[in-house]
């Protein structure tokens, strides 16, 4: 994908992380003149940010994620992290935290980073940032819900517009230099520093993160959320002890979450008082799901060859008599052979794995469904579709995203790309910004030979990516297309498609020209 020509200049050579790009671009757009005077208050105004102005930034950000290689969209993970994003939001909505407003303007959407540094991130217009790193080290899905109801109570209480209006009397750039410190704390503090050096944001940069105030309010805030949601509250102090922890380590970049969030005593005492009475641990629950899916988050944040293998090698190091432990060990096991292309190996733990997951003393559908996803992967990746197809359910009937997607690349492989086009239509009508699947679905079309219904999608997908331009390129190709058939081939000339076209080019049009105005 083709970035913005004029960001180039600024950008260095590799980002560590997609935190690291998010800080890049609020420092290079926020430096921008032209951008902060249509965009952010007035230097004498009293007023917040408005929610559209936040927005509008966080698009901005959000389009550089996407491009960013560390983004990464697994199915897989995005579904778990979805399971538990989606009740934190309805119960947010429903005590009134996200207000009307609020839901109507910010897109509230989780980007995942490959990172293996425990880290997440709110960023302006209700956009997160997820580092893998701190998916590997979670033990609960509490803990887990713990972390994103703070993150997302920094944005319904509007700490990022507060944050901008108390410093609403400085240069554009220490603007940026205080986002940079606030949201997204990167473990490589030179690559921001490159940017802003010769400012006075360098001197300032240690003082900007969320207030103490702020972050009590998030945790409390949070802790609410969490709990209407119905995750257990255990699951604050949990993450809290694990962060603790990290904090007495020589930590050398792992956990930048602390920076960004520095824990205190008043914070832990705060969250252990609000425990209800006679309050216990969470139990632990008989599931090896949690364990599968921590260990596929570590084997995808740290793909180099020796951490593989070294991910392999637990198999026979392993003590454990835990079955779920087991069931992690084995999945991971599975997972990192088929990264060294060791797919022999890769079946040989997948068929243990599948021998642990239906052992009667774990009655676990959710691994038994993890462990079948993997066989599929592996069957795909090992030019066997069909025998991948055999591991999932028919197209029409499938209702989950990461089934979906693999009975997609599949079905392309072996021409039932129609009953895959179908299958993709209806999903992406009820989630139009998938961009992952509507790529699959232009996929699906090319092999079909409809390449004008390709085209159409592949400009879908660059919207949902937020990038208008390659969008509107698609669509007057598309376009193109169908005049040439009209003029050459009337019998072929779909009418109804080219009317979808011409109105989606006008939409994608419009949205590019407000962009441009941004700049």
């Amino acid at each position: 994908m083709n970035h913005m020509p004029r960001f180039k200049p600024f950008r260095p050579p590799a980002l560590k992380n997609i935190a690291q790009a998010a800080i890049l671009f609020i420092a290079i757009s926020l430096g921008n003149p032209a951008y902060s005077q249509s965009t952010l208050p007035t230097l004498g105004d009293t007023s917040e940010m408005t929610a559209g102005a936040e927005r509008r930034l966080g698009d901005r950000i959000a389009r550089e994620l996407y491009r960013d290689p560390d983004y990464i969209d697994d199915p897989v993970l995005v579904e778990y992290v979805q399971s538990i994003w989606q009740p934190l939001l309805a119960a947010a909505r429903a005590r009134g935290e996200i207000s009307d407003e609020l839901h109507e303007r910010f897109a509230f959407e989780v980007f995942l980073g490959k990172d293996r540094s425990v880290n997440a991130f709110a960023l302006p217009g209700g956009y997160f940032g997820l580092h893998l790193g701190l998916l590997a080290v979670v033990s609960s899905r509490d803990e887990l819900a713990a972390v994103l109801a703070h993150e997302l109570s920094h944005v319904t209480q509007r700490h990022i517009a507060r944050l901008i209006t108390q410093e609403k009397r400085q240069t554009p750039w220490l603007i940026g230099a205080m986002i940079l410190g606030a949201l997204a704390a990167s473990k490589n503090a030179e690559v921001g520093n490159a940017v802003i050096a010769g400012s006075q944001a360098v001197a300032a940069q240690g003082q900007l993160n969320f207030s103490r105030d702020m972050e009590r309010e998030a945790d409390r805030v949070g802790f609410v959320i969490a709990g209407q949601a119905g995750f257990d509250p255990q699951g604050f102090v949990g993450m809290f002890d694990k962060l603790q922890q990290a904090s007495r380590l020589n930590d050398r970049g792992a956990f930048p979450y602390l920076r960004s969030h520095p824990l205190t005593s008043e914070r832990m005492a705060d969250m252990q008082s609000r425990q209800p009475p006679g309050s216990k641990a969470v139990p632990a629950v008989n599931s090896a799901q949690p364990a599968m899916l921590t260990a596929r988050a570590q084997v995808l944040s740290n793909p180099g060859v020796d951490a593989l293998r070294a991910r392999v090698d637990l198999v026979s190091k392993s003590t454990s008599t835990s079955l779920a432990t087991q069931a992690g060990v084995l999945y991971g096991a599975a997972l990192a052979s088929l990264r060294l292309r060791d797919v022999a190996g890769a079946n040989r733990f997948a068929q243990q794995l599948q021998k642990w997951v239906d052992q009667p003393a774990l009655p676990d559908a959710s691994a038994q469904r993890l462990t079948g996803l993997l066989q599929a992967e592996i069957a795909l990746a090992q030019g066997q579709p069909e025998r991948a197809l055999q591991r999932l359910p028919e197209p029409a009937a499938i209702t989950s995203r990461p089934e979906l997607l693999l009975a997609a690349q599949a079905g392309v492989v072996t021409g039932r790309q129609t009953e895959v086009a179908q299958a993709l239509q209806s999903w992406v009508a009820g989630h139009p910004r998938d961009g992952g699947a509507w790529q699959l679905l232009a996929t699906a079309y090319t092999a079909g030979s409809k390449a004008q219904r390709a085209l159409r999608a592949e400009a879908e997908a660059q919207v949902a990516w937020l990038d208008y331009a390659a969008a509107n390129d698609r669509l007057k190709a598309a376009q193109e297309m169908g005049r040439r058939l009209l003029r050459d081939d009337p019998a072929r000339h779909d009418h109804i498609e080219a009317s979808i076209i011409d109105t989606r080019a006008r939409q994608v049009e419009l949205l590019l020209r407000e962009q441009a105005l941004e700049r």
